[in-house]
């Protein structure tokens, strides 16, 4: 059976640099889906700049029509933090017999040990970490070097062997773009466009939003 996707973060506004990743993931892994989830409230940032409802909409409008990426809303009715290891228990209930690919930058996996019960996240997903060009993985912690190095996997058909467990490093495609910076450069009056989706522009400008 082929994996599903599973690409959260905050969205604020979702950006080319996400679609891109998501895109790079559904056709190289052969996946049968990405499911886009914007989370309520990450643990490790501030508070998003605009509303749940907003930032789903806007992630609608970015991937209308792209077959394979779909908005996954389910985060944004939980109050509190966003914990991956809850969504994926959830998504787990949802697709009991099916691979689960949980998609993280190579920045958010080097912290993985300092995630909510980050050891049981292994029961429930593989684990896709997004490589820079050029980058390599820099351990901090002991634990999850021995992880990764215990359930690294070479070929991303070996994802669809097992529902859960695997380290795969994905080569996608690196866009130098930030919301944050998208953020900044609508407050100051200018353009955002070609950075985002011209849907997802014309939300923004319609809404006044990042104002």
């Amino acid at each position: 059976m082929k994996p599903i996707g599973i690409l959260g973060g905050t969205f604020d506004p979702v950006h080319c640099g996400h679609l891109r990743i998501a895109l790079d993931a559904l056709q190289q892994l052969g996946l049968q889906e990405v499911r886009l989830l914007p989370c309520r409230q990450s643990p490790l940032r501030d508070a998003p700049r605009v509303t749940a409802g907003q930032r789903l909409a806007m992630l609608e409008a970015a991937i209308a029509g792209e077959p394979g990426l779909v908005a996954d809303g389910r985060e944004l009715q939980r109050e509190g933090p966003s914990f991956s290891v809850d969504t994926l228990r959830t998504l787990r209930a949802d697709y009991p017999d099916t691979p689960l690919c949980l998609i993280v930058g190579m920045d958010a996996f080097i912290g993985f040990a300092q995630w909510k019960d980050w050891r049981q996240i292994f029961a429930l997903a593989h684990i896709v970490v997004v490589q820079r060009p050029g980058s390599a993985l820099q351990f901090h912690d002991a634990g999850l070097q021995q992880e990764f190095e215990q359930r690294r996997c070479q070929q991303a058909t070996e994802l669809a062997g097992d529902y859960a467990g695997k380290i795969f490093l994905l080569e996608a495609t690196y866009l130098d773009i930030s919301a944050t910076q998208i953020r900044a450069l609508v407050a100051a009056g200018n353009s955002a466009r070609y950075l985002l989706p011209d849907a997802v522009w014309q939300y923004i400008q319609q809404h006044g939003l990042y104002q």
